[in-house]
């Protein structure tokens, strides 16, 4: 059963309030998938806060229409799900990650930052590491140089506490 116009409409409006804050989009086409395959897909994307929708194309078109997402317009044909996410890696993560498990879901073009990428670039965004990972990361290379100097420091006073006893044991005696 088809949507009524307004049905198009709310679902164009919840499309397009989730793109306006889009850093990446990803679109894979879900052909021959088992339905409890799609509903692990889905549970995984939640957790990962992706917004992952099957959508008719012509809606779709109309969601990204004048956002820096337009150009994928053009790869939005067959059936198709839509990955759409605020972090930058996340919605090529959750696709990218299912894909290697699930041959049937074939990620077919994706955007960033509305720079049009292919299968191949999708799974270089996927690769790299999340927000999170990549701020621990930094933390731990700016704190480095703070550490190591107290480490020195603890080492120096450690040494400094094993000589010191064994100078006043030795100077002791001859007073």
């Amino acid at each position: 059963m088809g949507l009524n116009l307004n049905d198009k409409k709310a679902v164009v409006a919840e499309v397009s309030a989730k793109v306006a804050t889009a850093q990446t989009i990803v679109v894979a086409e879900y052909r021959g998938i088992q339905v409890a395959h799609l509903t692990q897909l889905r549970a995984k994307a939640r957790a990962q806060g992706v917004y992952l929708r099957v959508l008719k194309n012509t809606l779709a078109r109309r969601s990204v229409e004048g956002t820096q997402f337009a150009p994928l317009a053009d790869s939005m044909t067959g059936p198709l799900i839509y990955s759409i996410s605020d972090d930058a890696v996340a919605a090529a993560k959750v696709v990218a990650d299912f894909a290697k498990t699930n041959d049937k879901l074939v990620i077919t073009a994706g955007n960033y930052a509305g720079k049009q990428l292919d299968k191949a670039a999708v799974v270089a965004l996927a690769s790299i590491p999340s927000r999170e990972v990549l701020i621990s990361q930094l933390l731990g290379v700016m704190l480095a140089p703070v550490s190591g100097f107290a480490r020195g420091l603890a080492a120096l006073a450690a040494k400094k506490s094993e000589g010191a006893p064994a100078v006043a044991a030795e100077e002791a005696p001859a007073a």
